[in-house]
């Protein structure tokens, strides 16, 4: 998505204009958005293409964009606020954790 330069707070402004655009998939907890990152996390498979094609029909009515090669499509985990979320629950980075033990 593509950042508004030259606001103040630019980032705040655009995490306030995300969350309005979709607070109710936020709130069913299918959805979660920090700044330019958007995840879809859903139990079961079915439904997800349509929750996708939903964020982004809404993104573009706002003059808003993905870009392709910067998505991850129908990953069981993902990377996210330096954390790994997937089917077993949020777990550390294993390059964090490595650091550390050794």
């Amino acid at each position: 998505m593509v950042m508004f330069f030259g606001l103040t707070n630019s980032p705040a402004t655009f995490q306030a204009i995300i969350n309005e655009l979709l607070r109710d998939l936020i709130n069913t907890e299918k959805v979660a958005v920090f700044i330019n990152d958007v995840i879809v996390g859903t139990e079961i498979e079915e439904g997800d293409d349509e929750l996708v094609v939903e964020i982004i029909r809404r993104l573009e009515e706002n003059n808003l964009y993905v870009k392709p090669e910067k998505c991850k499509w129908k990953v069981r985990e993902v990377g996210f606020l330096r954390v790994v979320i997937g089917p077993e629950g949020i777990k550390m980075e294993e390059e964090k954790v490595k650091g550390v033990v050794e």
